[in-house]
């Protein structure tokens, strides 16, 4: 379930409002939210990272990443028969908004197709026993596209966490007053739990961009709560 750019608009401009403590336009705001927005999800990389260097069995670094993968969920996508031209993959990074590649397939045999770098795939080329081959195929990512060994593979599947849409709190002017208009706005795509990580973020850097600290300081005073509660 998506997070209303709505609300968390009318959020952020019920706490920056508070006492007169400032006003945070609808431009302002996409561009706040957006930059939020990949922030949390860049962060969830980072955390599972962090959570996997846990031990293993431990009941509660399996819930967290649990959590985590439950919230990337809506991100994760697969793309199949995808077409490679003698080995060249015009890499989804940029056809299907990619922002971090997942596992690729040959869509034949569904064998994985493993990553390797430049050097590694040169080093491999050396040797009849390491080359690479239908059973046993690579790929390269360099410059935006997909190399894949050996290039007579023509049809691979890909899976990947795709780059969430551009958030926008769009609006029509109706007697000089701005109204939300639903019908072009675009919520953010992460998970329904992030909605006050969202709005304290989004208001700690409305305060930094209108100079008024004492936004950005009730902020990090909200975010610090929510943070002792989840902990409770």
């Amino acid at each position: 379930m998506a997070v209303s750019v709505d609300t968390v608009y009318q959020r952020v401009l019920a706490l920056a409002n508070k006492e007169q403590r400032g006003y945070i336009t609808p431009q302002e705001f996409n561009l706040f939210a957006n930059q939020v927005q990949m922030g949390i999800l860049e962060q969830y990389f980072y955390d599972i990272n962090q959570w996997s260097r846990q031990h293993g069995n431990d009941h509660e670094y399996g819930d967290m990443l649990g959590v985590l993968t439950e919230k990337i969920a809506a991100l994760n996508k697969t793309a199949t028969g995808l077409f490679s031209n003698q080995g060249i993959l015009a890499a989804p990074l940029a056809a299907l908004d990619v922002y971090k590649l997942g596992s690729v397939f040959v869509r034949a045999s569904q064998v994985e197709i493993e990553e390797v770098n430049h050097n590694e795939y040169q080093a491999m080329q050396l040797s009849p026993l390491t080359k690479p081959t239908l059973s046993r195929p690579v790929y390269v990512s360099q410059n935006g596209f997909l190399y894949i060994y050996p290039n007579t593979i023509n049809f691979v599947d890909v899976s990947y966490i795709k780059k969430p849409h551009k958030v926008e709190w769009a609006y029509v002017i109706v007697n000089d007053k701005t109204l939300y208009n639903d019908n072009i706005s675009v919520d953010f795509e992460l998970h329904a739990s992030e909605e006050s990580e969202l709005v304290y973020r989004i208001l700690a850097l409305a305060g930094i961009a209108i100079k008024n600290p004492e936004i950005s300081q009730a902020a990090a005073q909200l975010q610090g709560l929510k943070v002792q509660q989840e902990k409770q």
